[in-house]
């Protein structure tokens, strides 16, 4: 049995590696454009107008970033670009 502060390394030592893993499959700069606008309240709708592309375009770069993020959904993306430092929350 590992003890508490066994786990805690080994889970510091994991979210590291996936840190480390991440950085080499970087977020274009349209995502990360894409992430941000969604981030702060907008629709896929919303976003594809601002940026004059369709909601399809839009909707693709979120599967991307889904992918390069590892995660599923937008919450599950907000919390890992938040660990990431891919974006801030002021």
């Amino acid at each position: 049995m590992l003890s508490d502060d066994e786990k805690k390394s080994v889970n510091d030592a994991s979210a590291t590696t996936n840190i480390q893993e991440f950085s080499e499959e970087m977020l274009t700069s349209r995502e990360l454009e894409i992430l941000n606008l969604i981030f702060s309240g907008r629709a896929s709708s919303e976003v594809a107008t601002i940026l004059c592309v369709s909601k399809r375009t839009v909707d693709f770069h979120l599967g991307k970033v889904y992918v390069k993020l590892g995660v599923k959904n937008r919450i599950q993306a907000f919390k890992r670009a938040t660990e990431l430092g891919l974006i801030s929350i002021t």
